[in-house]
């Protein structure tokens, strides 16, 4: 089964710059739309940075630090999206929506200098595994955006009336919710002794991305004045 390594990372990374093709074309490119965007370019560059270790063979110490560069801005971007979403950046999160980017910072440039010790520690069809140095500081602040985003999206949800913007939180809610089952699932089992979950979280997390991927596209499309095709090309040619 070997030679099928990285094969479902690369079918995702297919997928992923196919949505980012058409929402590049047919998105507005507003801020919500932005920070989405570059969401789904972070994942695509990841699940091809995934096939290139499993199934081309780059295994370089360098790839998976890369690997795991390209990841860390995905949960800071992800509370901004939602910040912005829910306007909660207007007030009390103004600052934090910032500051919750210095971890990932401070963590690009500390990995910058132990580079050596990234590895890939095994691959399979669905999953690699990988060593990394401070992996339980990096779960921490990894995990913390996103659980703060469910909250934000739980609260909106609750007391947003207008329709529109109930549908796209609870579109939302439902990807974050869903990434969050990995994690979940991996603590659970390492508090019963099982540790493999737990050793290719990152890896697993990206593949339940793809379903957050979608959920971004459809934000982006919903959040923009062309809902489909034919209305943006007769925009194009001044049809009414």
């Amino acid at each position: 089964m070997e030679h099928w390594n990285g094969t479902v990372s690369l079918l995702i990374a297919c997928i992923e710059f196919h949505l980012l093709f058409n929402l590049l074309v047919f998105a507005e490119k507003n801020r919500l739309n932005k920070i989405a965007i570059t969401m789904i370019v972070l994942l695509a560059a990841y699940q091809t940075m995934e096939f290139l270790m499993c199934q081309v063979g780059l295994q370089s110490s360098f790839f998976p630090y890369f690997a795991f560069i390209i990841i860390s801005f995905l949960p800071p971007l992800n509370l901004s999206l939602t910040s912005a979403f829910t306007k909660v950046s207007a007030d009390k999160l103004s600052y934090f929506r910032y500051a919750v980017f210095i971890p990932a910072i401070l963590f690009t440039i500390y990995y910058t200098f132990i580079i050596p010790e990234f590895a890939v520690t095994s691959c399979t069809v669905l999953y690699a595994t990988y060593h990394y140095p401070l992996g339980d500081l990096y779960g921490f602040f990894y995990y913390l955006p996103i659980l703060i985003s469910i909250i934000l999206l739980v609260l909106f949800v609750k007391k947003e009336n207008e329709k529109k913007k109930r549908l796209v939180g609870k579109v939302l809610l439902f990807g974050g919710i869903f990434i969050s089952i990995p994690p979940v699932l991996g603590f659970s089992l390492m508090f019963a002794g099982s540790y493999s979950l737990i050793a290719a979280m990152e890896s697993v997390m990206c593949k339940f991305a793809f379903v957050y991927a979608l959920c971004l596209a459809f934000v982006c499309i919903y959040n923009s004045p062309f809902k489909d095709e034919r209305n943006y090309f007769k925009y194009l040619s001044g049809y009414k």
